[in-house]
């Protein structure tokens, strides 16, 4: 799988134009993204940042489909991503994105192994086990495939996380805060663990913090002020 991204067609593997989203606010409408647009190469590092309240998250969220915008276009491997329904947006995430979130978000019921099979099995996955164990190994939890997210530490439940969304080899990884729950050490752990699995996997990094350690590890960043793009930046030591 290292070699998908020198394979790939598209120079850019997200491409977005003219985003905008708002919202009903009284008289006026409450705009959260103002004409967004920039471009993602595939297997860069992208972190998205910005004060609270700026539109990170509503962005990503667009990004992924997991929202609708107002205005303006999102492209994903060239298909224009909401120019589909929902179960062809659906669908779109299911072969190309993985997502790690603040919440870790685990199905309760399942245990750490299942948790990781569930996308590969959706995916129609023959070896979904086999490839949730190695997974779950490669994260450090092997001697933990049959624990429930109840009985994980919160760092552990994240690993996990992590593995679920890099199982299926996505060629996109939107990750909302993903140590935002964790305390610095773990947080910093699970850094690590995305980055060397970005590297490994060549798969495309797009992730929210507000952490400008975090956002200087990677290749580039975007910072959002009020709704707009107020640096976008490939050196982002130099002015974080």
């Amino acid at each position: 799988m290292k070699d998908f991204v020198a394979e790939s067609v598209f120079e850019n593997i997200i491409e977005v134009s003219a985003l905008t989203k708002s919202v009903p606010n009284g008289a006026e409408p409450l705009v959260i993204l103002h004409e967004i647009g920039f471009a993602v190469r595939p297997g860069e590092s992208l972190a998205i940042v910005g004060a609270s309240g700026s539109g990170k998250s509503t962005l990503l969220a667009l990004l992924a489909g997991l929202d609708t915008p107002t205005a303006g276009q999102v492209h994903i491997a060239g298909e224009d991503l909401h120019a589909l329904d929902e179960d062809g947006r659906a669908a779109l995430r299911g072969r190309l994105a993985g997502f790690v979130f603040q919440s870790f978000q685990l199905m309760p019921h399942l245990n750490a192994l299942e948790n990781v099979m569930l996308p590969l099995e959706l995916a129609g996955r023959k070896d979904a086990e086999a490839v949730a164990r190695e997974t779950l190994k490669r994260v450090g939890l092997g001697e933990r495939l049959k624990h429930y997210p109840k009985h994980l530490s919160g760092g552990e439940q994240q690993r996990v996380a992590v593995a679920r969304a890099f199982a299926p080899r996505p060629k996109i990884l939107f990750a909302d805060e993903p140590t935002g729950n964790l305390d610095t050490v773990t947080g910093a752990t699970i850094i690590e663990l995305l980055f060397e699995l970005n590297r490994e996997l060549g798969t495309t990094l797009v992730l929210v913090t507000h952490d400008d350690k975090i956002a200087s590890r990677c290749g580039r960043f975007i910072r959002l002020a009020m709704g707009r793009i107020e640096a976008d930046s490939a050196r982002p030591e130099l002015v974080l």
